[in-house]
């Protein structure tokens, strides 16, 4: 007798386990925090976003960082100014002032100006220059005689080279809210100490209230720092000043009591 032969029974079909999202979700989560940050990245490091470079006048023997131009400005040349004095913006308690631009034209080129620069060891005076930096001098009388420059410090003063202030921040970093245009000369050059000049940072027109005055001759700098005035007394209390890096600083430097101005 002959087996009968059976298919065998279909095997039973199992269903497929069930795929758990929540891993997909982080992983997708996590890539979109990627491309955030990245974005955020990006944004912060476009053109413009960095703040306000240092001013300084450079190193003592170092090359300048930018080239003057071939022909300086005229001494006469017309201040591009507002024509109002500018406003003074908000500061917190105990902050000094900063302006919404650059002063009017308020002085008489023709006329003499001097400053006097009185510090806790005696007066610096300064011939101030309005034939050949009218726009510089016309600045730095604003500042002087709106008590800017009152209870700063010189806050870089380097060996045999140069002594520098009007910086509201003590650091190199500060200024009075507006920049001025760049009047180079060479009816006056650093070829000896008591030469005051602006201190910009690598922007010729960036100049605002910091300036120096130099404690030896310093020839590299010709033609490419604002020079608007000389010093006609007091040099020695000029030499005088306390060295100072504000890179390492940990105290303020001597402070600059206040500048007075006067006209005739």
């Amino acid at each position: 007798m002959s087996q009968t032969s059976k298919a065998p029974k279909p095997a039973r079909a199992t269903p497929a386990p069930r795929t758990n999202p929540l891993p997909a979700i982080i992983s997708a989560l996590v890539v979109i925090g990627v491309f955030v940050a990245l974005g955020f990245m990006l944004y912060n490091t476009r053109p413009g976003a960095a703040t306000q470079n240092a001013s300084y006048a450079p190193t003592a023997g170092a090359a300048a960082a930018t080239t003057a131009p071939a022909t300086p400005a005229p001494a006469t040349a017309a201040p591009a100014v507002a024509a109002t004095a500018p406003a003074a913006q908000a500061q917190p308690a105990g902050a000094k002032k900063t302006y919404s631009a650059p002063p009017p034209m308020t002085i008489d080129p023709t006329k003499s100006y001097t400053a006097t620069i009185t510090t806790p060891r005696g007066d610096i005076v300064i011939k101030l220059r309005p034939d050949i930096a009218p726009q510089t001098v016309n600045n730095f009388v604003f500042l002087a005689r709106e008590g800017f420059y009152n209870g700063l410090t010189w806050h870089r003063v380097i060996q045999g080279f140069m002594a520098q202030g009007g910086d509201p921040q003590g650091t190199g970093m500060g200024g009075p809210g507006y920049t001025i245009p760049a009047e180079f000369t060479n009816k006056i050059l650093f070829d000896r100490p008591g030469i005051v000049a602006m201190a910009r940072s690598s922007d010729p027109n960036s100049a605002g209230s910091q300036f120096f005055i130099t404690t030896a001759p310093a020839p590299h700098l010709n033609e490419q720092y604002t020079i608007f005035g000389e010093v006609i007394k007091g040099q020695d209390i000029v030499d005088g000043i306390p060295l100072r890096d504000p890179d390492t600083a940990t105290t303020p430097g001597e402070p600059i009591v206040k500048i007075t101005i006067a006209e005739k």
